[in-house]
């Protein structure tokens, strides 16, 4: 089984006007959304073989805020300066070719190229993967470079505001 989380990241902050759009910073509501999604994460018992994130600024500080909210070590986290504003066909070559020894991987990247990947293999349309979102996707394959959709078994949509109206997240399971 091959375990995909398809992750944009967290809501970042336009305030300082001298930072390019790599260099932008997580704001306060990123912050807390990056920690709310990684503890929901570890409530399910997922435990990822590696994070790939792009090289974009808010990428890797979201990727570092759920695997410390998962009790993680930060090392499990790796760059792809692909992944910076990647197509979804670009996004889906670079998990194609990850290590067949990972069993379950997160992948943190930028919209649009994330809600199109999702909405490759996700069941329903996403309109769109908000920040701080994740899909969630299991094939029934051991070859990265073999998921498909008709490999699906499992899928998931969770984003930070999802369960505010029910001011609690219920019991998850990935089955």
């Amino acid at each position: 089984m091959k375990h995909l989380f398809i992750i944009r990241h967290a809501k970042s902050s336009w305030k300082d006007s001298r930072l390019t759009d790599h260099q932008r910073l997580l704001n306060k509501r990123g912050k807390k959304a990056g920690l709310k999604m990684g503890e929901r994460l570890k409530r399910k018992g997922v435990l990822p073989d590696a994070i790939i994130a792009s090289d974009a600024r808010r990428a890797i500080d979201t990727a570092a805020l759920i695997a410390e909210a998962m009790g993680l070590s930060l090392k499990i986290i790796r760059t792809n300066p692909e992944l910076y504003h990647a197509p979804a066909d670009g996004i889906l070559d670079i998990i194609h070719h990850f290590s067949d020894a990972w069993n379950q991987v997160m992948v943190v990247g930028h919209n649009p190229g994330m809600t199109q990947l999702a909405n490759w293999f996700y069941p329903q349309h996403i309109a769109n993967v908000p920040t701080a979102g994740i899909v969630e996707l299991q094939f029934k394959t051991n070859s990265w470079g073999l998921i498909h959709q008709d490999k699906l078994i499992y899928s998931s949509f969770d984003y930070p505001k999802k369960y505010e109206r029910k001011n609690e997240c219920p019991s998850l399971s990935a089955k």
